[in-house]
């Protein structure tokens, strides 16, 4: 029986720790996080489920410590797993399993490596996205690739739909490549670098509003920051406003100003390229911003949008 160490969190983590208890791998060790108090934490717990399992569990600040590397080499694994883990892993943890470290991405590798790869391909407007497991190596996300599995990206998806996608993505990826990887005849295939790049983390902050950019745009900005994310947001006069969900419309008139109105009862927004899109879901100040709303916080049937 082959024996695994796996760093793991989040959903992808929960799903694919579980493909390998299936698949009769023994994990003596799971490596996880403390939920940060801070977070909204919408995800299945990685901890439960090991615990649930009789399985060790510890959740270092720091993974890169002596104190987890003995852990870890205690352990003598054949392989180490990271499964959407959010720290970078280094040279010695990368050697301690006798087999190789593989890590499970959300996205198309060589596409979208780095951080939050599935918000940046819905806000970049992909049609396609999906999992990648890959041998680790210092540098994040560039290893040879051992399988991957595609997901189609809907219109008007949000980045939690995709995710959901990404998720059961991994899960496939991992059943159908582990018997090939723990018998060694897993056939890698490197990366072409040069079809991809690496995109950074988002904050909260990232989600200001530009009111200069196109409907298809602005749409793809929503969805990709829809909840269970911070959302995409503006400062009005009368608070702030979030949207959280959007319909596109037919063009109507390209005057290039952006502005908020109501029309057959509900919200629109009137975008630089003369494209409408409806509000479906927006907030003001928390309250629902929807036709009443409007009229009672904004008193008046238009209201003209400037970018900061």
């Amino acid at each position: 029986m082959s024996r695994a160490v796996v760093f793991a969190y989040h959903n992808v983590g929960v799903r694919c720790l579980a493909t390998l208890l299936a698949r009769g791998v023994d994990v003596p060790l799971v490596v996880t996080h403390t939920d940060n108090p801070n977070e909204e934490i919408w995800f299945a717990s990685v901890a439960e489920l090991a615990r649930e399992h009789g399985i060790r569990v510890i959740t270092p600040a720091d993974p890169n410590t002596p104190e987890v590397l003995a852990e870890v080499e205690a352990a003598e694994p054949d392989f180490l797993f990271s499964f959407y883990y959010r720290n970078m892993l280094k040279a010695p943890l990368l050697a301690a399993p006798r087999h190789g470290a593989f890590n499970m991405h959300g996205s198309m590798l060589p596409q979208y490596r780095g951080r939050v790869p599935v918000n940046w391909a819905v806000l970049r407007g992909e049609t396609e996205t999906g999992a990648t497991l890959h041998v680790m190596n210092e540098k994040p996300d560039n290893g040879a690739i051992v399988d991957q599995q595609m997901v189609p990206i809907l219109p008007d998806d949000t980045a939690h739909d995709v995710f959901g996608k990404v998720t059961v993505a991994a899960e496939i990826v991992l059943w159908r490549c582990l018997p090939d990887l723990l018998a060694g005849t897993a056939v890698l295939k490197p990366q072409d670098l040069s079809q991809g790049g690496y995109f950074g983390g988002r904050k909260p902050e990232d989600g200001r509003i530009d009111w200069t950019q196109d409907a298809t745009t602005l749409h793809n900005f929503v969805r990709a920051l829809a909840r269970p994310y911070p959302g995409a947001f503006a400062d009005l006069p009368a608070g702030r406003l979030i949207i959280w969900r959007t319909r596109r419309l037919p063009a109507s008139i390209a005057d290039g100003s952006a502005r908020l109105f109501v029309q057959d009862d509900h919200v629109r927004l009137h975008c630089s390229d003369g494209s409408q899109l409806q509000l479906l879901d927006a907030t003001l100040d928390g309250v629902q911003f929807d036709a009443a709303h409007f009229a009672a916080t904004i008193g008046a049937n238009v209201l003209p949008l400037i970018s900061n």
